[in-house]
Parts: C-alpha cells; sequence; structure tokens
C-alpha cells in the first residue's frame, strides 16, 4: 500500500503547478515575441519538432526540428523574413503530468489551439489545433523543457508563419 505524507503530497501538488506553468509560460512567451524569455524555460539539450500526419502520403510529415541553439538562430533571423506579422494566441491545456520514477523528469500532454487575429480588419480565427508533448527536466533550478514534439491535426497553415506553436 503506498500512503503519501501530507508533505509528500504537497511536494507533488507544488511540482505539478510548476510544471504547469512552465507550459503555460512558454506559450505566452511567444504569443508575446519574447523568444528570449522562451529559450530561458528550456534546457540546454531542448529539441524542438513540430510533426503531422498526412493520410494522403500516410506517413508523419516534420515541419520543423530544432535544438536549442538553431532556434536561437531561427529567432534572431525572424526580422529577415518576409511572415504575416498578425498575433497569434495560444491557447493551452495541461492534461497529464506523468512523473518519472526517480522524479527527475516529467512527461506532459497538453492540447493547444493557437488563433489569429488579423492586422487588416482585426478578425480572428483559428489558425492551428494539435497536442503538445513535453518532457519537462526537473531539478534544483526548477523544472526546464527539455523536448517539445508539437503533433498538429492541422495540416495547412498558409505561408508566411516561422514561429514555433
Amino acid at each position: 500500500m503506498n500512503v503519501e505524507t501530507p508533505d509528500r503530497e504537497r511536494s507533488i501538488v507544488d511540482t505539478r503547478t510548476a510544471i504547469t506553468e512552465l507550459i503555460c509560460r512558454s506559450a505566452l512567451t511567444l504569443d508575446e515575441k519574447r523568444f528570449d524569455a522562451y529559450l530561458e524555460l528550456c534546457d540546454p539539450a531542448y529539441v524542438y519538432r513540430i510533426t503531422a500526419y498526412s493520410p494522403e502520403i500516410r506517413k508523419d510529415m516534420i515541419w520543423l526540428e530544432h535544438e536549442k541553439p538553431a532556434l536561437k538562430t531561427l529567432f534572431a533571423n525572424l526580422p529577415r523574413h518576409n511572415s504575416d506579422q498578425s498575433p497569434m494566441t495560444r491557447h493551452v491545456c495541461v492534461y497529464t503530468v506523468t512523473m518519472s520514477e526517480d522524479g527527475s523528469r516529467a512527461d506532459v500532454v497538453s492540447t493547444v489551439q493557437a488563433y489569429r487575429t488579423t492586422l487588416d480588419g482585426g478578425a480572428t480565427e483559428l489558425f492551428a489545433v494539435g497536442k503538445l508533448y513535453d518532457t519537462v527536466k526537473l531539478g534544483a533550478d526548477g523544472p526546464k523543457l527539455l523536448d517539445r514534439s508539437v503533433r498538429l491535426d492541422t495540416r495547412m497553415l498558409g505561408i508566411g508563419y516561422h514561429i514555433p506553436l
């Protein structure tokens, strides 16, 4: 029988809260285009990818896959891209947080919906829907994103959008 002590139970709740805040903060920093703040939420070994399944070719498509240094370069080069400047709002809902046995990591599954508000007219539309599969490193300095796999249901994003979801 596994009996949790009040202190251990509180610690688990605190850890889950910190992880949830990390996931939500990552969306907020991207919404605000504060890319340095986003990268501060990431472990040095961070890997980011966006994938989608294509029923037409019956395969997964990898749309973007970068380690942290390459993401930093991508963010630095964004002003040079001909990009859609419409603001994005990401809505994230954390579904599950599963901690490893040794307490060093957690696997997190969340849903994400991204909305785009056009600059010409201010109409808001749903841009993309999918799930976030995050691995979070737990340590003395707080949780850090170690790996994020964005699995999109949406496959038609249009042109000119270069910021990770």
